[in-house]
């Protein structure tokens, strides 16, 4: 499993890899999955998608939703679906994805479709939807409008918090990771989250988004919920002015960073960790991971 926090170059390492084995990447990404959502998710280019086949990608369509727990199930199966030979590699930086891949399976009863509906429009509108979250579940730590929606509905329709829920799974297990964690120093990271903004706003970004929402995806979408797109909504709606655009998106990257670094400091479990300096070229990196893997696996 190879991952760190955005900017710090996890697919590119990937595709170094390839070159010293055959292998199969597992994005776990939470915005990847989403089809029409290219620049500003940091999607493997078409080239790397040749040279390495890639999973969980372009799954969806932006107005649906999509769970840690619905990832690690499908991650299961490609992982029992793949043929002997090409190594597994999970690349991403969604920290609960990881954990649900890691440490077990939600696996939730089954819900009441008629009352999952009608809740789904009422947390697609509701305003404070984080606090009523947390007062469901005293351990929901925050996050994005979609997983505050998943902490009600799994609290709501079930009678049990989510917390309890990602308890019993981690206490089942499912596999034995290997991680590789990927690291910058402060300064690099935020240089290279800069220059990655730049790059999307003028490959047209912000063209992305006008051409999602006019096939009529609704502008608070599972899938526009994310680092820079919803700010790209708010300029489009009129809310953020274009000069002030960039250096929106680029502070809640680098906060989100920040988060995504403490995350994978303290919640890889007692699972082996190699920590490398993504200052390094990927090159370098790929080599390294590939004497380690030989020499401790």
């Amino acid at each position: 499993m190879i991952v760190g926090p955005t900017a710090v170059g996890k697919t590119a390492v990937a595709v170094a890899l390839a070159r010293h084995w055959p292998l199969v990447v597992i994005s776990a990404d939470s915005r990847q999955i989403y089809r029409g959502l290219d620049l500003g998710t940091g999607k493997p280019t078409p080239a790397e998608l040749a040279a390495v086949p890639h999973l969980g990608v372009d799954l969806l369509d932006p107005g649906q939703r999509y769970s840690a727990g619905r990832f690690a199930r499908d991650a299961a199966q490609w992982l029992g679906a793949l043929p002997p030979g090409p190594m597994p590699v999970v690349v991403g930086g969604t920290g609960l994805y990881i954990r649900a891949l890691a440490d077990g399976l939600f696996r939730e009863p089954p819900l009441d479709p008629e009352r999952r509906a009608r809740l789904a429009g009422w947390t697609s509108r509701a305003d404070g939807l984080g606090r009523w979250a947390a007062r469901l579940d005293p351990e929901y730590a925050g996050g994005g409008r979609q997983r505050a929606a998943r902490t009600v509905e799994v609290a709501l329709l079930t009678g049990r918090p989510l917390s309890w829920w990602q308890r019993r799974a981690r206490a089942e297990g499912v596999m034995r990771p290997w991680y590789v964690r990927l690291a910058l120093p402060r300064a690099v990271l935020h240089q290279r989250i800069g220059e990655r903004v730049a790059r999307m706003l003028s490959a047209g970004w912000v063209d992305e988004v006008r051409r999602v929402l006019a096939t009529g995806i609704d502008a608070a979408a599972p899938g526009l919920d994310a680092l820079g797109y919803r700010d790209i909504v708010r300029h489009l709606q009129g809310a953020l002015p274009a000069d002030r655009l960039e250096q929106a998106i680029v502070t809640s990257t680098r906060r989100y960073a920040k988060r995504q670094e403490t995350w994978f400091r303290h919640q890889l479990g007692r699972a082996p960790v190699v920590t490398l300096d993504a200052t390094e070229s990927r090159e370098g990196l790929a080599a390294r991971i590939a004497e380690r893997w030989e020499r401790e696996r």
